[in-house]
């Protein structure tokens, strides 16, 4: 889990809907996902679930990335998330 992540402590009612907290949520899934999916190696329903998350935070962290770099560096610095391949 990742943890003292400022984006944690934003009050859900103000920014539920930025891109951020988005990107935020899903990977704290998609980490819950993974550590599930090391334990039951055949749940094929949860690997594509899973698949489709990171394409989802993928798209998310691409058009963030491309209106605001900034934002975008600082995020996935506090994440701990790599960049997506480009080209």
């Amino acid at each position: 889990m990742i943890k003292n992540s400022p984006i944690s402590f934003i009050q859900q009612e103000e920014k539920s809907g930025s891109i951020e907290f988005q990107v935020f949520r899903l990977t704290n899934r998609i980490e819950r996902l993974s550590s599930h999916l090391e334990l039951h190696r055949r749940d094929y329903l949860s690997q594509r679930g899973l698949r489709k998350m990171l394409g989802k935070r993928q798209r998310l962290l691409i058009y963030l990335s491309n209106k605001n770099r900034v934002r975008y560096r600082e995020l996935i610095g506090q994440l701990g998330i790599r960049e997506p391949k480009t080209g």
